[in-house]
């Protein structure tokens, strides 16, 4: 059975890994002519984890796992809204959560899945849903199953569902960026503030990666985009001002947020699957994009021998809720008004007395997910433990 997989990043990468090891034979199509180190960090959660488990890499990446004492939501002064530890999760999960460089996880999948099955360079033209055909600039090929892994733009999945509504604006734009790591502890958090949040996460003894996010219109660049982030944020609790002083301004990355608002009919159509962001575009709120398409890939390679319509069963209404749940928490992020924010800060941290591990406990159906297992010719499907 011969597989082709569009789309060279993390759910491309796990998507072949999984095929592969399930006995296909796969090609996964890049159009870059180099995978280069972009982007900065993310983070893995014990769904993630447990799905590069399947992959033969968990381990690998939780000996990156840095985290250490306290972790939460804070408001921009530093005083905690909520929190809980890393013992905490792993006594609730079995893990905690792996912050590290993109980068890196890109180079252990692409060194997983093997040189000869990536196919750099190859840009995708057109694709027929029907008899599994992938038109490239470098030719045709013709797969039994075809993985669109293409992105949140996904042109496939456009081609797939023409009359469905494109991702929409979220009405956010966020930076992402690496520091040196400066004196003193540090804590991973993420900082609330009027419509604005940064995130700050120790990578290793050296170095720090930090997210924001603003309400922005579509499109608006800052310039100088470091400068822009001292602007709004340089007055906020330490080390954030430390980190923003210490950060390149050429290594600030800045994306607005883009989300799928109605979910998709099927992730499936004829001999094609669609998976990560090209079956369901999210906000970074929740730290599940990465997870999710991990967990996508897994699902499809335990499934693609039979009917997709089993891949679409398994996926479609966990990522749909993922993607919604994500979002609400955007909105509340969003909020500007002085009174609003401090009654939500007042209701986290209240919430937070009363039962000390919300924070984990609203997340359960997403970390509690478990790959699918096969019992002789049955095959389980995938969902909460």
């Amino acid at each position: 059975m011969k597989a082709v997989v569009i789309g060279g990043g993390i759910g491309g990468l796990a998507a072949g890994i999984a095929l592969h090891r399930a006995g296909w034979h796969v090609d996964v199509l890049e159009k870059a002519a180099k995978l280069e180190p972009v982007g900065s960090g993310l983070a893995v959660a014990s769904n993630g984890l447990r799905a590069l488990d399947v992959l033969g890499l968990g381990d690998r990446v939780r000996e990156l796992s840095r985290m250490e004492g306290q972790v939460g939501i804070r408001r921009h002064d530093g005083a905690w809204l909520t929190h809980t530890t890393e013992d905490r999760a792993r006594e609730l999960y079995g893990d905690s959560i792996v912050v590290l460089l993109r980068a890196r996880l890109v180079e252990l999948l692409t060194e997983t899945l093997g040189p000869e099955r990536l196919r750099l360079g190859t840009a995708v033209t057109g694709v027929d849903a029907a008899t599994g055909t992938v038109r490239t600039d470098a030719g045709e090929l013709t797969a039994d199953l075809v993985v669109a892994a293409d992105g949140i733009h996904s042109r496939v999945r456009a081609a797939l569902f023409p009359r469905h509504p494109e991702p929409v604006y979220a009405g956010v734009t966020t930076w992402r960026g690496l520091a040196p790591r400066p004196d003193g502890p540090i804590r991973s958090s993420e900082s609330w503030g009027r419509g604005t949040v940064f995130g700050i996460h120790a990578l290793d003894d050296e170095l720090v990666y930090f997210y924001a996010t603003d309400l922005s219109p579509a499109g608006a660049t800052g310039g100088d985009e470091r400068a822009e982030l001292v602007r709004r944020f340089g007055t906020w609790h330490a080390p954030i001002p430390a980190l923003l002083e210490g950060a390149r301004p050429d290594h600030i990355l800045r994306n607005d947020l883009y989300y799928l608002r109605e979910p998709l009919p099927a992730m499936h159509a004829g001999r094609v699957a669609l998976l990560g962001d090209a079956a369901h575009p999210m906000t970074p709120n929740l730290g599940q994009g990465a997870c999710q398409a991990l967990e996508d890939a897994v699902v499809l390679g335990h499934l693609a021998g039979g009917d997709l319509a089993a891949y679409t069963e398994a996926r479609l209404r966990r990522t749909a809720d993922v993607v919604r749940k994500s979002m609400a928490i955007c909105r509340i992020t969003k909020v500007r008004n002085p009174v609003a924010v401090a009654v939500r800060d007042r209701a986290m941290s209240l919430a937070s007395r009363f039962r000390p591990d919300l924070m984990l406990r609203s997340m359960d159906e997403i970390l509690g997910w478990r790959p699918p297992v096969s019992t002789g010719s049955d095959r389980a499907s995938a969902g909460p433990a």
